[in-house]
């Protein structure tokens, strides 16, 4: 089995470590891209799958969180699925996340379009904060590198980020990830609205 290590971000030493030696792997795909789509699909498939609950928006929301965690344990493959397209490249056993948010957004009357929409919306944010928060811990705090975090901002100019000065630190790093994907899905339910009869 493939385990997430934060210290291996490269899809040839997560090979390594599925027990798969790098030239063997190498030999037998065609390209970075076909290592990273069979890496991808095998990771999917060992993960296990949360219980769904049956509210729509319950529903879209235990989805994301659980492809959040799901890429978050590989933030690599995060940036990887950035790219327009790559996603379509997954087996269908790592696609259940996708299908389950547009099946819920669906099932709360959104057309397929509008579901493809808040799905999107969803990624979005779910990949920006997995990156945003993967790149800030490999660089490392303002403090730890020597400058102050907004501590020493004019506060005629910036008054708001003078105010908040040294505390930004703190306040970035905590985990708001769910408490913004419920206020994100309420947001787009309530901007898409029910399909007309």
């Amino acid at each position: 089995m493939i385990e997430a290590r934060e210290d291996h971000d490269e899809p040839g030493m997560q090979a390594v470590e599925a027990g798969i030696g790098a030239t063997t792997v190498y030999r037998h795909v065609q390209d970075k891209e076909d290592l990273l789509v069979l890496l991808l699909n095998h990771y999917a498939d060992q993960t296990e799958r949360p219980e769904l609950p049956e509210d729509p928006r319950d529903r879209i929301v235990a989805a994301a969180t659980a492809m959040h965690d799901l890429l978050a344990g590989w933030p690599w493959a995060a940036e990887v699925l950035t790219v327009d397209g790559f996603v379509g490249l997954l087996d269908e056993s790592a696609l259940w996340t996708v299908e389950s948010i547009l099946a819920a957004a669906e099932s709360s009357g959104r057309t397929p379009e509008q579901a493809a929409y808040i799905f999107r919306s969803i990624w979005y944010y779910t990949v920006g904060e997995i990156l945003v928060r993967t790149h800030s811990q490999r660089r490392g705090s303002p403090a730890a590198s020597g400058r102050a975090a907004f501590g020493d901002l004019d506060p005629d100019r910036v008054p708001r980020l003078a105010a908040i000065g040294e505390r930004w630190p703190a306040l970035a790093a905590r985990d708001t990830y769910g408490q913004g994907l419920r206020a994100c899905v309420d947001g787009l339910l309530a901007q898409t609205g029910p399909a007309e009869s």
